[in-house]
């Protein structure tokens, strides 16, 4: 009688036992298949919003992020290239910024932008989506004395002014695309979301 009590209890003592083994064993084997499930740093800087923090950027200066695979410059702007931007309406091909989709509508201005201070555009001709380059007014061997500063694509010679206006008679079609973005603070700014606006 006494014996049967004793297995029944080691039987218990077993099953439980296997039972908190097994399942740890079922958990620690999870774990790492469940991180793999969720996308890596680098996979959501390709599709989702990208934060980048602005403090050190000095005027005339730009940086280049990455927002789904495509760069993205963030260019701060002097006084002076800020004061040259509506003088030159007659050149451009679309000075108000009136061509749908190229920008949100809180970017439909001179500047182009939230604050006169920072462009925030993506980085590709839209033309056949070459990489231009970011020449100041005092880089005049490349476009002549009458260059005010801009963007050059050297594919095939579209030119884009501080705000990445299009200036007419170039191949580009239309204006440098303005991502959806805003002011997290002072000095960060969230591509990809513009979500509740900026602070």
């Amino acid at each position: 009688m006494q014996e049967g009590k004793i297995d029944k209890q080691r039987r218990r003592f077993l099953t439980t036992a296997a039972t908190v083994v097994g399942g740890a064993g079922a958990i620690a084997t999870a774990i790492p298949f469940i991180t793999t499930l969720s996308p890596s740093a680098k996979t959501r800087a390709f599709g989702g919003p990208v934060e980048v923090d602005i403090s050190s950027l000095q005027p005339g200066h730009k940086i280049t992020v990455k927002w789904q695979g495509k760069p993205v410059w963030i260019l701060r702007r002097d006084e002076k290239a800020l004061s040259v931007l509506e003088s030159l309406d007659t050149e451009l091909r679309d000075p108000k910024s009136n061509d749908d989709g190229q920008q949100p509508e809180y970017a439909k201005n001179t500047y182009r932008s939230i604050k006169p201070e920072y462009l925030v555009v993506i980085g590709l001709c839209t033309h056949l989506g070459c990489s231009p380059s970011y020449l100041t007014a005092e880089e005049q061997e490349v476009l002549g004395p009458d260059w005010k500063g801009g963007f050059w694509c050297p594919c095939h010679g579209s030119r884009f002014d501080m705000a990445g206006r299009v200036y007419k008679g170039v191949p580009a079609p239309t204006n440098l695309v303005v991502p959806p973005y805003k002011f997290v603070s002072a000095s960060v700014i969230r591509i990809g979301d513009d979500s509740g606006g900026s602070v």
